[in-house]
């Protein structure tokens, strides 16, 4: 799982000025930086699976901030997008949160608004990736099952009894309850509400 030591934050942006004065002020705080001076060039860089955020121009030559954003998923790039604009850009920054970037920040930046920015589009990514290496964890458990032990995993999490599904399978009851106990042991299950929570993450039951 990623940590924070292991994120990226990404600064493209065509204005070498505005690369390093960006990359002297993120590593000043400890935060690690690549950065790149077009879209096209930050896309084809990326590592798939990478951490971090992104710290992106909204205006370039070539592949705009806009345009790239549309690309992300293409390019199997799901990490927070920050816009950065100029005064005259913030119509285009206001598209690119409607197309779900974060946020967007204008030029000149105050530095310690935009270290806010960055730290909170890096913990919010940190979170993402623990929910989605939680989901997989309890699919890749829910995967291990057996034919039959998936059957009785799905008629506990719907409330059924030992009894119900006995005779809903058409089996004994004494069968039933040694699928039941090596379905929970699989699944790491300590109680009837982990299963629930488990099923409610890998979308077996509908959240309320």
């Amino acid at each position: 799982m990623s940590s924070s030591q292991d994120q990226i934050v990404y600064v493209v942006d065509d204005d070498e000025d505005v690369r390093d004065s960006l990359q002297w002020l993120l590593e000043s705080v400890d935060l690690n930086v690549e950065s790149f001076d077009s879209a096209q060039a930050f896309l084809d860089g990326y590592q798939v699976g990478q951490g971090g955020c992104i710290l992106m121009d909204v205006r370039m030559p070539g592949l705009s901030g806009i345009s790239a954003q549309k690309k992300l998923p293409e390019y199997q790039i799901d990490i927070p997008l920050i816009m950065i604009s100029a005064h005259g850009n913030v119509d285009m920054a206001v598209t690119a949160m409607t197309q779900g970037a974060q946020t967007f920040i204008e030029k000149p930046f105050n530095d310690q608004t935009l270290i806010d920015q960055v730290q909170r589009a890096l913990a919010d990514d940190l979170a993402q990736r623990s929910r989605l290496n939680r989901k997989h964890s309890f699919q890749a458990r829910y995967d291990s099952l057996t034919k039959r032990e998936k059957q009785v995993f799905e008629r506990v999490v719907q409330g059924m009894s030992n009894q119900e599904m006995a005779d809903d399978l058409a089996i004994n009851r004494k069968t039933i309850e040694g699928h039941r106990a090596n379905m929970m042991n699989k699944m790491a299950a300590e109680s009837l509400a982990e299963l629930i929570q488990m099923a409610v993450v890998i979308g077996l039951v509908a959240s309320e």
